[in-house]
């Protein structure tokens, strides 16, 4: 027998789907993130090419490895890494093999990013499914792929608790509502252009898992239909920030917010408000997670400014590589670039005293030199 409720789903109000939200309150939020996301795209515009892609990269396997993170499925992040490089065309070196189930969620998340100008459609969001689940199945249970969920599969709960003592966090709308509900969403987002695009990406992100249209994976795909929207805001393809690795530090919050906003009422300020600051954090974080890029761009504005060698670009190019082990000495150089141990010390010399190089404590034999990440 169901227990009696006090309360309506989100999408049993008479209004739905018709969210209202405080824009004053939001305001302050909305233009201090747009402030940091436009100081942050700024810095990295200012990069060359190959620097950009490296951080889009390192972005982009955070979000797939940490939005899977959420689900409670841990993905291997070279292998993440390895896949969207070759799915971009990037040059990585020491490419690891396919791995199926890696392959279809760096498919659907390169698909909603660097396809941001395209339309979503039932048949891309039935896409997404699919590469998300290419054996059909969700853990050893089969499941509708590419399809909405139907009636014989019952009421799509989100339960925890014992049986008897179950505790239901959200039901999702009836599944022979899902066409009807689906068609307005995707209509309300390819034509609510008056918006913000940041807004958008949360109310995106909220509506669609509580349509939950899918068996499995709205979460997901959720995540990914916001990470598009970001990227519309953003105009590029390229990610410098990641929602999801956010989203995965704070998960408990994050299931406790949706869960209070699909029991709430229309007004959705305070998801918003909370969409927003998580966001901002995000933004904040990505500074620290992409340190090493934003390194390497600023010794290579000090270097250019200087008169070095083709064998000094290469030697330094190895170090900033982070599969680099240990330190430089003047035997490894010579071996690296092909030359003498005379010309090697000789380079060493100059790359210390640019301030490049910082030699260790050790010397005689053993002397050997790192590179000085505090350039001023």
């Amino acid at each position: 027998m169901r227990r009696m409720r006090f309360f309506m789903w989100i999408y049993e109000h008479q209004e739905w789907p018709c969210f209202t939200w405080d824009n004053e309150k939001l305001a302050a939020e909305l233009a201090d993130l747009r402030h940091h996301q436009g100081r942050l795209l700024g810095r990295m515009e200012s990069m060359g090419f190959d620097l950009r892609r490296e951080a889009s990269l390192t972005t982009l396997t955070k979000d797939v490895v940490y939005s899977s993170a959420i689900e409670g499925e841990d993905l291997n992040k070279d292998e993440v890494r390895s896949s969207i490089a070759r799915q971009l065309g990037i040059d990585i070196g020491g490419l690891m093999p396919k791995n199926r189930d890696v392959e279809g969620i760096v498919e659907m998340m390169l698909d909603a990013t660097q396809g941001y100008a395209l339309p979503l459609t039932e048949d891309r969001l039935f896409s997404w499914h699919a590469a998300l689940f290419p054996t059909g199945r969700s853990g050893m249970r089969w499941i509708n792929v590419a399809g909405w969920r139907t009636a014989e599969t019952g009421p799509m709960q989100v339960v925890s608790g014992y049986q008897g003592r179950e505790r239901i966090h959200f039901e999702a709308p009836h599944a022979k509502k899902l066409n009807s509900e689906i068609k307005k969403f995707l209509k309300w987002f390819a034509y609510n252009d008056l918006v913000d695009p940041v807004i958008k990406a949360g109310i995106a992100h909220l509506w669609f898992v509580t349509i939950h249209p899918f068996e499995d994976g709205n979460g997901r795909i959720g995540r990914a239909i916001a990470d598009m929207a970001l990227a519309q805001a953003d105009q590029t393809s390229d990610r410098f920030y990641s929602l999801s690795s956010q989203i995965e530090a704070e998960r408990k919050e994050y299931y406790l917010q949706l869960e209070a906003a699909q029991r709430g009422t229309l007004d959705i300020t305070k998801w918003l408000r909370w969409f927003l600051a998580c966001m901002r954090r995000a933004i904040d974080n990505a500074e620290q997670s992409l340190s090493h890029t934003l390194f390497k761009a600023q010794l290579w504005d000090k270097l250019n400014q200087q008169n070095i060698n083709d064998r000094q670009k290469l030697i330094i190019n190895k170090m900033l590589d982070l599969h680099f082990k240990g330190h430089m000495n003047t035997s490894k150089y010579a071996k690296l670039a092909k030359c003498s141990n005379d010309t090697a010390l000789r380079d060493i010399q100059k790359l210390k005293q640019l301030g490049v190089f910082i030699q260790n404590e050790s010397g005689g034999r053993s002397t050997s030199y790192r590179l000085y990440k505090l350039l001023q």
